[in-house]
Order: C-alpha cells, then structure tokens, then sequence
C-alpha cells in the first residue's frame, strides 16, 4: 500500500476552514495513488482549544464535518483528529479512520497529558480501550499522542494481530541539541523505531507543524518499517506532505527473523499482573 502522510498546521478553533484543507489534500493523495492519507492529532480543530472544545465538537456519525470526511473516503482511507462529543455532554479528543464512505474505527485518547504546558485533563474525558480494526490492508491500530509513551498500548494492539500502528500526534518542538536538531524529535523518533521492531509491526507517526498561542509544534513525521528502519520522514517545524509504500515482504521477513508475538505468554503475564495487584496494591 501506498501512504500519504499529511503533516498540517490547522488553524485553531476554525474545523471549517481545516476541512478545506484535509479535502485539499485527500485530493492530492489521491492522484499520486496514496491508499491512506493520515492527519495529525486534532488535525480538525487545532491543539490548544480550552473553553473552545465544546464549540468545535462533532457528534459521531452525525457532525457534518465527519460525514464530508466519511465522504471523500470512497476511494482513499483517511485518519483525521477531532473533538468528539459523546452522550452524557462528554467531549473526548478522538481520531476515527474513514473508509469505504463511513467512520469505520473510533480512538479516544487514553491518556490525557496535564503536567507541564499540558491541560487536557481539564477539558476531555479519557478513553477506556485500545483496539484493532480490519482494513485491506491489514490489521490496524490508531493510537493520540501521549498513548505512545505508554508502552502498553502499543502492546495491547499488538496482542490483537496488529501490523500497522498510526500514532497521531501534536507534539512541541523541544530543546535544540549540539547538531542542532530538535531533542524531541529525535526522542519520538527513538520511540517509533523500538516499538516498530519490538513489535515487528509498521509505525506511521503523523505530527502537526506550525504555531498555536505560543507554542511551535515540531512536524517530523515518520514511517518506521519492522525492521525498525526509517522509511520516511518530513521537515521539521513546516507543513509536508510526503509519501511512503510499505510492501507485505518486510513484515514477513521482521516476524519470521524474530517471532516476538509468537512466543509472548500472556497467560504468565495475565497471572503476574494478578499476582501484583494482588500483592502490591497495583503498579507504583
């Protein structure tokens, strides 16, 4: 399969004109024969919403924005970030796959950064699960952001077949080392290529570019094959739109060279996890 990797820089509290610019690109994706064009984390709304989130939320399934989106995905799948506003006036910083002409996979964010220059527990409810879907492509996981650091979530998906993880993201650009490369990217990156062969399974990272009330967010997308090598990757700081195949053979080739999943023991790590909890009082 063929992926577009669309590295935007939405404008904050406008989803209408944001829309415009994901159809813009869909486009695009299309007449290069991308199979997927992937958006980064609230790529529909911008990062820093606050007291904005209830004004730009959709209604899944419902919002007209999603149904355009659903739209454009007859063709060409599309992993697009939103506000989602649930039953019982929650509002959940979601990211959906649309395929086939409808929303066919849902993420919640989990875990809600609020430490540091993070708020997001002020404003969301958290998510409560991780899950794979099936695509032609093959099986799929969709994780936000601070899910990633979680090294569980990647795992959990991985223990559901999965063979492509699209990490969504918006991530600041942090610290300026002696090459004069960003610190943080660098680390996102290190992340992506242990967990990609770790797990023998392709990690697709999309970040935001740009600037929003002060803060500048640091691109650098990438792909990261099995293997743990970079397939591809994107400016850092500035929008791009950049493109990547991953063939069937390296995935192959990554599972049978080390059969990590085949011989993981869940049910020793299912009694070990009791046994803690049990015993400890759960993880510190």
């Amino acid at each position: 399969m063929k992926i577009a990797l669309a590295q935007t820089a939405p404008k904050l509290g406008d989803p209408g004109t944001n829309l415009k610019r994901h159809l813009e690109l869909v486009r695009r994706a299309k007449l290069k024969g991308a199979d997927l064009v992937v958006f980064p984390e609230l790529s529909l709304t911008g990062y820093m919403l606050q007291d904005l989130v209830p004004e730009v939320a959709e209604e899944t399934g419902r919002g007209a924005r999603l149904r355009a989106l659903a739209a454009a995905s007859k063709r060409i799948g599309i992993v697009a970030g939103f506000v989602e506003r649930a039953p019982g006036i929650l509002y959940y910083n979601a990211a959906g796959l649309f395929l086939g002409g409808a929303l066919q996979h849902l993420h919640r964010k989990v875990y809600l950064p609020t430490y540091g220059m993070f708020d997001e527990g002020r404003y969301f409810a958290a998510g409560d699960t991780f899950q794979t879907v099936d695509t032609s492509w093959g099986r799929t996981g969709l994780l936000i952001c601070e899910d990633f650091w979680h090294l569980s979530s990647s795992w959990l998906l991985a223990l559901q077949g999965m063979e492509l993880l699209i990490v969504v993201s918006a991530g600041p650009a942090k610290g300026v080392d002696a090459s004069k490369d960003l610190r943080s990217a660098a680390t996102w990156l290190d992340l992506g290529r242990v967990v990609a062969r770790q797990l023998a399974a392709w990690v697709v990272y999309v970040n935001r570019a740009g600037y929003e009330e002060g803060w500048a967010f640091q691109g650098g997308s990438f792909i990261c094959a099995p293997s743990g090598d970079v397939k591809a990757s994107a400016r850092l700081l500035e929008e791009d739109l950049i493109f990547a195949s991953i063939p069937d053979a390296e995935l192959r080739k990554a599972r049978l060279s080390a059969p990590l999943a085949r011989d993981e023991k869940v049910d020793l790590i299912r009694r070990e996890m009791d046994r803690i909890v049990r015993k400890e009082g759960g993880w510190r």
